[in-house]
């Protein structure tokens, strides 16, 4: 490096950057380019823990010096904790979406025995599902605030503890209202998980491992999905009593108390601490709602809304009607239709892991990171939408086959949405995804109910199927046009950007 870049370096270091580098680290790097207008305030990039598309320091190592592998994560360095930690932590995470499906999950397995014993029309079964979506939506909003402004060490099992005692009471309805309300609550509650959740992942992974981290965490929702069924079957298909249904709502319900003690474990006080980014010279503290106008001029947060209510929609109406469509739509016994359901979601977390593991690929291999998530998402759109075909298909192997690909694709587009996600801000993220969320459910929630007129009308499942495969297809469409580009100054592997250098120390749970 010659004179002038050394001084330059060492002119931009010694500014507000000072607070994510060591002096010990500034000697570590061999180039700093800055990006955009605001090249000599770069501090202002970071101002109110948003990033910036406008402008990035992609700090490079020196080959020959120390790795800076902890820079990635100063989180854990802090907290002397060791590299594996983070995938323990992911490993929670996926069994706590994993118990946030089986909840979720256990209603669908047995719609077609609780239909007939409640005697609901698929209207009604479709405004059940349709009013668990308005509630996530509100629930969403809800607890992301909560999330950016308390513990989530302790919220988060306090909220996966209120879940299971709602899908607990699930199993005592008695008819078409009681099951309404339930469902209602348990919307509202299971709606924390996702804001808790991601607000972790940031904290706890480098920006490179966080669509794999990202994957975990999605894959807990197959998990959940494979074993659901198991369960049901398992409890329900040797017991005569009309009421055996209600039996795995209370084992299935009680699991959550288990998780909630080993995350008190695993996580200690301190671990998920997050500090308010500092404030410049010249800057005032922000209104505690400046972030909401900040975010709705963003274009990323509408290329991220898009995206959401898309993908949403078609998981949302396959998880909901796929073992009715199976049952009354092509055939299938219970026995059939359950351990097919199983089958599928089996192939939704190879889907899911798979996205991480392509995207990693493609970063190694030269693809700048945004655009090996959208190549990504894009594989996994065409699979979604080969859903078109099992609405023709009869019985059989191909249509079995068929939807295994929709299983990979519909929930394999989950880890890069996230990942776009936790590119926008640092400081917000509870509120972020708890608004994304709000707005993926409140605008897909009434597909439920449409889905279910449509059957009652036309006896058939297929024109509801034919069409639904498509939504991912689309949102990509939306993302790509609507989504800022800078090609010339994004990085092709996964360079250290200085606003997120500290996940921990600007991410922080308050």
């Amino acid at each position: 490096m010659d004179r002038q870049n050394r001084q330059r370096s060492h002119s931009i270091f010694s500014g507000s950057f000072t607070r994510y580098c060591t002096e010990s680290d500034r000697n570590r790097f061999i180039r700093i380019w800055p990006r955009g207008p605001d090249e000599e305030n770069p501090a202002g990039s970071a101002r109110d823990g948003f990033l910036a598309p406008e402008f990035r320091l992609w700090l490079v190592p020196d080959p020959t010096r120390r790795p800076l592998s902890h820079l990635g994560n100063p989180t854990m360095q802090s907290a002397g904790r060791s590299s594996a930690w983070q995938w323990w932590v992911s490993g929670l995470l996926l069994l706590a979406t994993m118990i946030n499906y089986m909840d979720r999950q256990t209603l669908a397995n047995l719609a077609p025995r609780i239909t007939q014993q409640l005697d609901l029309s698929n209207t009604q079964y479709g405004m059940v599902e349709a009013t668990f979506g308005y509630a996530f939506a509100f629930g969403s909003l809800f607890f992301g605030v909560l999330a950016d402004r308390y513990s989530v060490r302790l919220l988060y099992p306090a909220i996966l503890i209120a879940w299971s005692a709602v899908g607990f009471a699930t199993g005592l309805s008695r008819g078409y209202l009681s099951l309404l309300v339930c469902r209602t609550l348990l919307g509202f509650f299971e709606a924390g998980h996702w804001p808790c959740a991601l607000i972790v992942t940031q904290a706890v992974m480098s920006r490179g491992n966080r669509v794999m981290g990202n994957s975990i965490l999605q894959s807990g929702a197959s998990l959940g999905a494979i074993l659901t069924p198991v369960v049901v079957l398992g409890l329900v298909r040797t017991n005569p009593d009309p009421d055996a249904w209600r039996l795995p709502f209370f084992v299935i319900g009680l699991i959550g108390v288990l998780w909630a003690v080993a995350w008190l474990l695993v996580i200690k006080p301190g671990d998920l601490k997050r500090e308010t980014p500092p404030l410049t010279a010249g800057e005032s503290p922000s209104l505690p709602t400046a972030w909401l106008g900040k975010i709705l001029l963003d274009r990323r947060f509408w290329a991220l809304a898009m995206m959401v209510i898309a993908i949403n929609t078609s998981w949302q109406l396959i998880r909901a009607w796929l073992p009715k469509f199976l049952q009354e739509g092509r055939g299938y016994t219970e026995s059939q239709a359950l351990l097919f359901n199983s089958a599928y979601y089996i192939f939704t977390d190879v889907g899911c892991i798979a996205a991480g593991v392509a995207t990693v690929w493609l970063v190694r291999r030269g693809f700048q990171v945004h655009r090996s998530r959208v190549l990504v998402f894009l594989g996994c759109s065409l699979l979604a939408a080969l859903c078109t075909l099992a609405a023709v298909l009869p019985q059989g192997w191909l249509l079995l086959g068929i939807l295994l690909c929709v299983a990979m694709g519909t929930l394999g587009v989950f880890p890069c949405y996230y990942s776009f996600t936790q590119e926008v801000t640092i400081s917000h993220m509870g509120r972020l995804t708890g608004l994304l969320s709000f707005i993926g459910w409140l605008a897909s929630s009434p597909t439920q109910t449409l889905f279910g007129y449509v059957v009652d009308r036309t006896g058939s499942y297929d024109p509801n199927m034919a069409i639904l495969g498509w939504a991912p297809l689309i949102g990509l469409i939306a993302f790509v046009l609507l989504w800022p580009h800078h090609p010339e100054t994004e990085p092709k592997s996964d360079a250290v950007t200085a606003p997120t250098l500290s996940p921990a120390t600007a991410t922080a749970a308050s």
